[in-house]
């Protein structure tokens, strides 16, 4: 690449020799989602070999997302290594509640600078996510925007495909009157809701590294930092062993949202407030935001990442299988005849 140099290119803001740093930085990152011996990156297009041994009808399931405006917490924190996490999330979730095993994550970074080691602890924190999914990050694109973009800000969305057996795909028909809904917890707000986030605590002008007392003594940017939660492992062990009847992942929208997308016409889900383990966060963010109970159900998580709706007779073995994997999952609620989500 020494001749690949560009001075004309380079005084209109786009430095590419920077653009080599960052890939030579971030192969490290991307060679630990990567089985040894096998090429990491480099190439036009991300190469993965597709494996559908034992599946009788293949279904690639596919979704992206992006981290919304939590990018500012980072950004004004000058940590960027955990955002690639939740961009993993927001995509790999998704394609879980289909009863899909997520296979590959490609990451776009937009930016109004490339600093080589900023974007490396980007994609570090994109690699780590992928880890935590079991799956590969294939690739990716970097985008140097000078004059549309603050040198110091950037972007990043996410796409990911898994694979599942026709047969295997979750079907919500199959639920009926007197199930059970589960709730796997929350790490937090995720990375949803942080435009009205950012407002409630004014962030520009917060002191986002002072300890909180209603946070237990944690910072506000550390609470609000926190990766969002990838359930993939838990999930697929969870498939294995009981008659999954609907999964919702949630995001944006929150409860009335979400959880209906995962309920067939006819049936809804009655959940008890009290049974809700909601982060302090949470009530934090409705006190100084004087935010209604049903907005905030409406918005946010309310520490409920994932909902699991399963047959009360697999009730204690869904409970002990994500226990063992490393979630402390909890009955939220009853399915019913009706339409949608009551809070009681």
């Amino acid at each position: 690449m020494e001749k690949s140099y560009s001075e004309s290119y380079k005084k209109a803001g786009v430095d590419i020799t920077a653009g080599y740093r960052a890939v030579e930085l971030m192969k490290k990152h991307v060679a630990r989602t990567v089985p040894e011996g096998e090429e990491v990156i480099g190439g036009f297009g991300g190469l993965f070999p597709l494996d559908v041994a034992g599946m009788e009808e293949p279904v690639l399931v596919s979704g992206t997302d992006g981290v919304g405006t939590k990018l500012r917490i980072a950004q004004l924190l000058g940590r960027h290594d955990t955002i690639g996490i939740d961009c993993v999330a927001m995509c790999v979730n998704d394609i879980v509640c289909c009863g899909a095993k997520p296979l590959f994550f490609l990451d776009y970074i937009a930016c109004g600078k490339n600093i080589p080691e900023k974007i490396a602890d980007i994609v570090g924190g994109v690699a780590e996510g992928c880890v935590r999914a079991g799956c590969r990050l294939v690739g990716g694109e970097t985008a140097e925007h000078p004059g549309t973009m603050p040198e110091d800000d950037y972007d990043i969305a996410g796409f990911a495909v898994g694979a599942v057996d026709r047969k295997k795909l979750i079907d919500v028909n199959t639920m009926r009157e007197g199930d059970v809904m589960l709730a796997l917890p929350s790490t937090g707000v995720h990375s949803n809701g942080f435009s009205l986030v950012r407002k409630v605590f004014d962030i520009e002008h917060a002191d986002l590294k002072a300890p909180v007392k209603e946070l237990g003594g944690k910072s506000l940017g550390e609470v609000l930092l926190e990766p969002t939660a990838i359930y993939v492992k838990p999930m697929l062990a969870l498939f294995g062993r009981v008659n999954v009847k609907g999964v919702s992942h949630i995001t944006g929208g929150g409860f009335y949202e979400n959880m209906p997308r995962s309920l067939p016409k006819g049936l809804g889900v009655r959940i008890e407030k009290r049974d809700v383990k909601t982060p302090a966060i949470f009530p934090l963010i409705q006190k100084i935001g004087n935010i209604s109970e049903h907005d905030m159900f409406n918005t946010f998580n309310m520490g409920v990442g994932m909902s699991v709706v399963v047959a009360e007779k697999d009730v204690k073995t869904a409970l002990e299988v994500l226990r063992d994997n490393g979630t402390e999952a909890y009955v939220l609620g009853k399915i019913v005849r009706g339409d949608g989500v009551e809070i009681a």
